[in-house]
């Protein structure tokens, strides 16, 4: 095994506090012989002593553009503009190989600086399915942020929490009269629809699981016949969405979407009824003001990118456990392999997208 160097930078989003590697975790990685950097960072959810205690050398805020050139930058959300030049392997989830907006940009600056891009999203195995993710706490707080919408129970600012808080607040609002909605949950044996029916369960919501089959062979009325959609597919090709513009004067039961896999602004996206995020001062926004005279409910969505964030205690330590054992693979006398490689095949695929754009 040859000697790994982990940068554990500070995110640059505001509302973003968790973390991709817990500081109980980090023993894990400097027993295997890892080096690990942690920067500060106040906003994280487990305090910079912690890690100091748990091992790691600590820096200051965003000095990873200085760390040493064979280090991996490992974060959560987007990088900050500058530099404009990426020179490092970075590992975080980029959202930059489907087409999203800002894909093209995110990918010059490595272009530019010879770094590469190993986005925790393409981290897969020989089955193709993802091996690390938030997704089960994503569905969980995207569902009980629906409900609560339409208990009444929801206003922004949105504040983290702990999971103990969130489920006091989904039991108050069955009581008060969520478990008489109707939700769906799409993607439902995936991480995310395990998380957003767990959390319909807790507050009593009587739900709908739809899987590849019933996706697949959409049935565009049964899904406007219930309250809450909670869209947990992610899809890598263009689908046949589950909600459209043509849809919304229609007779219709469909109050809220919380999109979950929040892929607005790429061809993939399942809802193109809505095209921008929302955030955690406004969660919510107002697609469809309703047509009583068709029976067409007021239509608002909920598509918060990072949804985890909110629990992200509980978040950040599951994800941990899954990742960090994959970053021992790093280590790998011959390159990284497994799910690295198909993280860096991504990339390469991405990049050469870019340049045959360019050429033409």
């Amino acid at each position: 095994m040859q000697s790994v160097h982990v940068w554990i930078r500070s995110e640059s989003r505001s509302t973003e506090r968790r973390a991709p590697v817990v500081p109980a975790d980090v023993p894990l990685l400097l027993d295997a012989g890892f080096e690990v950097t942690v920067e500060d960072s106040p906003q994280r959810v487990f305090a910079t002593e912690e890690y100091a205690a748990a091992g790691a050398f600590v820096v200051g805020a965003d000095t990873w553009p200085d760390a040493p050139p064979d280090a991996y930058v490992l974060g959560i959300k987007e990088l900050p503009d500058e530099p404009a030049a990426l020179r490092h392997r970075h590992i975080y989830f980029a959202h930059a190989f489907k087409g999203q907006e800002d894909a093209q940009r995110t990918l010059e600056r490595f272009g530019r600086g010879g770094g590469r891009l190993l986005d925790i999203e393409y981290l897969t195995g020989d089955d193709g399915r993802r091996v690390v993710a938030f997704g089960y706490w994503a569905g969980y707080v995207g569902a009980a942020l629906g409900v609560l919408h339409l208990a009444g129970r929801l206003a922004g600012p949105l504040a983290p929490m702990t999971r103990h808080e969130l489920d006091e607040e989904l039991e108050q609002a069955g009581k008060a009269g969520a478990d008489q909605l109707l939700a769906l949950v799409t993607g439902a044996r995936g991480r995310s629809g395990r998380g957003a029916q767990r959390a319909l369960m807790t507050a009593g919501v009587p739900l709908t699981r739809w899987d590849r089959q019933e996706t697949r062979d959409l049935h565009k009325q049964a899904l406007l016949g219930h309250d809450l959609l909670v869209n947990c597919v992610v899809t890598h090709t263009p689908t046949a969405p589950f909600v459209e513009l043509s849809d919304l004067d229609h007779e219709r039961r469909l109050r809220v979407l919380a999109d979950v896999t929040c892929d607005v602004s790429g061809p993939t996206n399942m809802l193109p009824v809505n095209t921008e995020i929302t955030t955690w001062q406004q969660p919510t926004r107002r697609l469809h003001a309703g047509d009583p005279e068709h029976n067409s409910a007021p239509l608002d969505v909920i598509a918060i990118d990072n949804l985890p964030s909110l629990l992200p205690r509980e978040a950040s330590e599951g994800f941990s456990a899954d990742l960090t054992p994959h970053l021992l693979g790093l280590a790998e006398v011959d390159g990284p392999s497994g799910p690295w490689r198909a993280a860096g095949r991504a990339f390469d695929e991405a990049m050469e997208r870019l340049g045959a754009d360019r050429n033409r």
